[in-house]
């Protein structure tokens, strides 16, 4: 206490400001004074200020000089406040299908792109060899030196001969050259030509007079298809093997009828294990025979050999049929593309026999004339062409008028 005493007497003789002399005074004067004196008031409170909270919008440059901090609670400075953090931006949101609907304009626009035109730089000039750039003649005088040298290369000389090269011309088109075509003649007249161009070259074998007929008609459609068989008046001219598929009194009158070959079940295993050679030029059946004959389609189909009703090489008359085919019958069939090819005699027939063989095709093809094939007559629309050749030969026109004569006296001599 006495220690105490005497520092204030020594701050009393000595005045110095001090930051804890009115807390030293108060308590000195309550621990002396307590119970005599009367208690003295308080000293004041001082208000304390803060510094204002700088705006974020408008930093405080660095260059500025920072303001003068102030002091609260005596001389103690203020302490330096941490930078608040701001909280990040919210993730944008999506938008979605209901969104634009109801939103013009909601998807990103677009701006357009222009670039700018490139433009190809000018190939840099390089003289040619030998052409100095200042010199525009040079390249003149060379090229009239190559081409003197190429006029004394077309004139050299070997061991002092001359020799001239050939000098080749020019090529130029030909043009194609069409063959005339050749007017349609009688049918008499065409007999005798083919007759005759088959005499004039010697051949090995007797030729086969055919016919080569374009009709107007569709092959690709089932209504149109032209089909038929018929047995010519004078006969085909070659020997024609027949071979029949029948059993019991079937083959007994196809043997009598003069067929060659006769068979049933084992006929058909022969063909099958033949390997394609065949022994016959026209096959017939009887109707019972048709589903075993299925074993060999493949093999007699492609050579159409195989028995059709429509042409009458399926019935129960085997010996009629026999006897059909070994005198001249004759089947024809238009192929893809609407032509049909038929052979109606030898070149050593008559002029005569040829005709009427001719017309009695010609009335079969208008027999089976389909009916489907509508707006059209007889023969105009039906028989667009008619050729008549050799096996080997030429062929030659037909006119339709001299075949409608023909067909109709084939048609007289068979009704009477």
């Amino acid at each position: 206490m006495a220690h105490l005493r005497l520092l204030l007497s020594h701050s009393r003789r000595h005045p110095q400001p001090h930051r804890l002399l009115p807390l030293f005074q108060f308590s000195s004067d309550a621990n002396s004074n307590s119970s005599s004196a009367p208690r003295r008031p308080p000293p004041p409170i001082k208000p304390v200020s803060y510094a204002p909270k700088p705006k974020q919008e408008a930093p405080p440059e660095e260059s500025a000089a920072p303001p003068a901090p102030e002091t609260g609670r005596g001389d103690h400075p203020p302490l330096p406040r941490r930078p608040q953090q701001q909280p990040p931006p919210p993730p944008p949101r999506e938008w979605t299908r209901q969104d634009m609907r109801y939103v013009k304009d909601a998807a990103p626009s677009i701006s357009p792109v222009s670039y700018p035109t490139k433009v190809a730089p000018l190939p840099e000039f390089r003289p040619a060899d030998g052409e100095a750039e200042g010199a525009p003649g040079d390249g003149l005088r060379g090229e009239g030196e190559r081409i003197q040298m190429d006029a004394a290369r077309a004139g050299r000389s070997i061991w002092g001969v001359p020799v001239e090269e050939e000098q080749v011309p020019y090529p130029t088109i030909i043009p194609v050259v069409k063959r005339p075509q050749k007017v349609a003649i009688d049918l008499v007249d065409a007999i005798r030509l083919v007759k005759t161009s088959a005499t004039e070259k010697k051949r090995n074998f007797v030729e086969t007079i055919e016919a080569h007929v374009m009709l107007g008609v569709d092959p690709r459609r089932g209504d149109q298809m032209v089909r038929g068989a018929l047995t010519l008046p004078h006969g085909t001219g070659k020997t024609v093997r027949v071979a029949v598929f029948a059993e019991g009194p079937a083959a007994d009158e196809a043997k009598a009828a003069g067929a060659d070959v006769v068979g049933g079940d084992e006929l058909i295993e022969e063909i099958r294990k033949g390997g394609g050679k065949l022994s016959f030029d026209k096959c017939i059946a009887t109707p019972m025979f048709m589903p075993r004959l299925s074993k060999v389609a493949r093999i007699l189909g492609p050579r159409g050999l195989m028995p059709n009703p429509k042409l009458g090489s399926v019935t129960n008359d085997v010996s009629g049929a026999v006897k059909a085919a070994k005198s001249g019958r004759v089947d024809f069939k238009i192929d893809k593309t609407a032509i049909v090819h038929v052979g109606l005699g030898k070149v050593n027939f008559s002029e005569e026999n040829l005709r009427e063989n001719i017309g009695a095709f010609v009335h079969a093809l208008l027999l089976a004339k389909p009916v489907g094939l509508k707006k059209t007559s007889k023969y105009v629309g039906y028989v667009k062409k008619f050729t008549l050749s050799s096996t080997m030969g030429p062929g030659f026109p037909v006119t339709i008028p001299s075949l409608s004569v023909a067909a109709d006296h084939y048609n007289k001599v068979q009704v009477s």
